[in-house]
């Protein structure tokens, strides 16, 4: 497979999938650019290069076209972070769009609209009334199937090269991430400089010999780590699960865990794990403890709890003592750690 070290971008059109979904406040301003910065490599290389760059993404999950999940939000802090003023396209396979990226020069860059504005991205039906038949949700699914060909070739239509970057939704079918790599050759479609350190360091624990494996696994989603989660469990002999995507573990264990970080749609893929890591032998070491707070904020209130009985209106914000000791334990008798995620 190409490498995005051995390419020359020069005077090709990439597009790049990325995931800047990133965390708005109330004035729609960026809270945390984490992934924003993580994609800089990728597309500094390109630009570098003497390419221009095509920039995918999503931003929340709209169930159509909603100003509050608007890429245009962050357009201005993009252009800051590259040292180039980034054009923005209204849509992603309109005409705004393809008239931009055709226009597009050496060393431009275009942002497209949120790609989940679309049904086609993931290619799950929208506007199904509740009382659907199953014939209705059957001829649904294909029509969305069909239409999602089209757009997945006209994103494929701008570029010369395709580059994934979004690690986070590496694991999802979607159009933007799995599909459009078929209009690509071997040689034109490559991972991004994030990807593919994940992937090296993924590949390089699961070939190790030194055991006992240990993988520290965090974030924010359980959504974006499934995938390595789920690959792990048959290789390694612990698991620690921290950050926030641990309270979806404790709440899917009947916990309460107040305004902590969550996603319910999660709960019973967490239910999963725990039963898979346990049928496999694998210790699954989640917190036990958390410390909280009244709100995310330096000067905040707060407290140590037990990460199942979070006070309302209070969120954990870090791993307690208890669970510290825990898996400092775990970690200093291990011989080869995987750590992913902050």
């Amino acid at each position: 497979m190409q490498t995005i070290d051995s390419f020359n971008f020069a005077g090709k059109k990439a597009f790049v999938r990325v995931d800047f979904n990133v965390p708005l406040n109330d004035k729609f301003e960026i809270t945390d650019d984490t992934r924003m910065r993580a994609a800089l490599p990728t597309l500094k290389k390109i630009l570098a290069d003497g390419g221009s760059v095509i920039i995918g993404s999503h931003l929340g999950r709209p169930k159509g076209v909603n100003d509050k999940f608007s890429l245009k939000h962050i357009l201005n802090h993009l252009s800051e972070l590259l040292g180039v003023d980034v054009q923005f396209a209204n849509d992603c396979i309109g005409e705004e769009a393809a008239v931009k990226a055709a226009a597009l020069q050496p060393g431009e860059v275009l942002l497209l609209e949120n790609l989940r504005f679309y049904a086609e991205e993931d290619g799950k039906p929208r506007g199904l009334a509740e009382d659907a038949t199953e014939e209705e949700k059957k001829e649904a699914k294909k029509a969305v199937k069909e239409s999602q060909k089209e757009f997945t070739k006209r994103l494929a239509s701008y570029a010369d090269v395709y580059v994934n970057d979004a690690f986070g939704t590496a694991h999802r079918a979607h159009a933007s991430t799995a599909l459009i790599a078929a209009y690509f050759d071997v040689d034109h479609k490559m991972f991004g400089y994030l990807l593919a350190k994940e992937i090296d360091a993924v590949e390089k624990v699961i070939k190790s010999s030194e055991k006992p494996v240990t993988a520290i696994i965090g974030g924010s989603k359980v959504s974006s780590k499934i995938t390595i989660i789920e690959n792990l469990l048959s290789k390694v002999d612990n698991i620690l699960i921290v950050g926030g995507m641990a309270f979806t573990f404790s709440k899917a264990m009947g916990g309460h865990i107040g305004n902590s970080l969550c996603e319910d749609e999660m709960l019973d893929v967490a239910k999963s794990v725990m039963a898979k890591a346990k049928e496999l032998g694998v210790n699954l070491v989640l917190p036990t403890d958390c410390v909280a707070a009244d709100k995310f904020a330096a000067d905040a209130n707060t407290q140590i709890c037990s990460d199942k009985n979070v006070p309302e209106g209070w969120l954990g914000l870090d791993l307690g003592p208890e669970s510290c000791a825990a898996m400092s334990e775990v970690i200093k008798n291990s011989k080869t750690i995987l750590w992913n995620g902050p």
